[in-house]
């Protein structure tokens, strides 16, 4: 674990380093944009090079590792609902056609939007979240003394059944075929990526580039559950499928509903 953290400081130092000799250049992305605000502020209050490298890695590793078992979890229920696959597949196909998705049109995308919502749901990357109280408060009927850490299971208020029905296990996207406050019936029972001023800063992004993968993968391919599939979802810093998430696709012909080419994915 040293050695491979050493190695992304090394790396991460030369990646900045080279754009700071560059610093004419334009750049529109995260480490521009992090390295064009630190320039401006005024000296003392600007960030450190490594502070700059935590927040790269903190984008990236939390981005990508968040974002791929959102998408793989999702692959897995539309395994195992084909109906919500094939309805998936005839929105993208009626907002697309063959063409490649853009940012327009994955806004106009609802139902892959209530999937989403659903698979995050009842399969939230992060499973709980803790907050530090620092100072008395009050929450409710109760009264929360400083110094104490507030543990927020995610998963367990996400498929509580007081909260969404005795059907709350269960893979129902039309739920939130009316939004997010329709669905949680105002409460703050839906929070996959945290609530409040401290709500995941990527949420918008990680959702976006979610739906382009999954419409890019729609339009190629149908897919299904290997009968070595076994389910078995566990915790190692995100939700993930313990053995794997083994997925059988099938590629989509233009002309043809399958041609059959037949590709095995495993995801680990």
């Amino acid at each position: 674990m040293k050695a491979a953290s050493r190695e992304i400081q090394v790396i991460l130092r030369r990646i900045i380093n080279k754009r700071l000799r560059a610093r004419e250049a334009p750049s529109g992305d995260l480490l521009g944009i992090l390295l064009e605000s630190n320039s401006g502020q005024a000296k003392g209050n600007e960030l450190s090079i490594e502070d700059v490298m935590e927040e790269c890695k903190l984008f990236y590793f939390a981005g990508q590792e968040t974002t791929s078992v959102l998408l793989v979890w999702t692959m897995v229920m539309l395994s195992q609902h084909q109906d919500w696959q094939a309805r998936a597949r005839e929105e993208v196909k009626q907002v697309f056609g063959d063409k490649e998705p853009d940012t327009e049109g994955l806004n106009q995308l609802k139902v892959m939007t209530m999937i989403l919502y659903e698979v995050l749901r009842l399969y939230p990357p992060a499973a709980q979240l803790t907050r530090a109280i620092h100072k008395e408060m009050k929450l409710g009927d109760l009264i929360l003394p400083g110094g104490v850490q507030i543990n927020l299971p995610i998963l367990l208020v996400q498929r509580d059944i007081q909260l969404w029905g005795k059907d709350a296990a269960e893979f129902k996207p039309e739920r939130f075929q009316d939004g997010v406050s329709k669905a949680t019936k105002g409460q703050v029972s839906f929070f996959p990526f945290g609530w409040g001023p401290r709500i995941c800063i990527g949420q918008n992004f990680a959702l976006m580039e979610t739906k382009m993968a999954l419409a890019l993968i729609l339009q190629r391919f149908s897919f299904e559950l290997s009968p070595s599939y076994v389910h078995a979802p566990y915790t190692v810093l995100t939700l993930q499928p313990q053995s794997g998430a083994h997925l059988i696709l099938h590629k989509i012909s233009s002309t043809t509903p399958c041609d059959g080419f037949k590709k095995s994915f495993f995801y680990t």
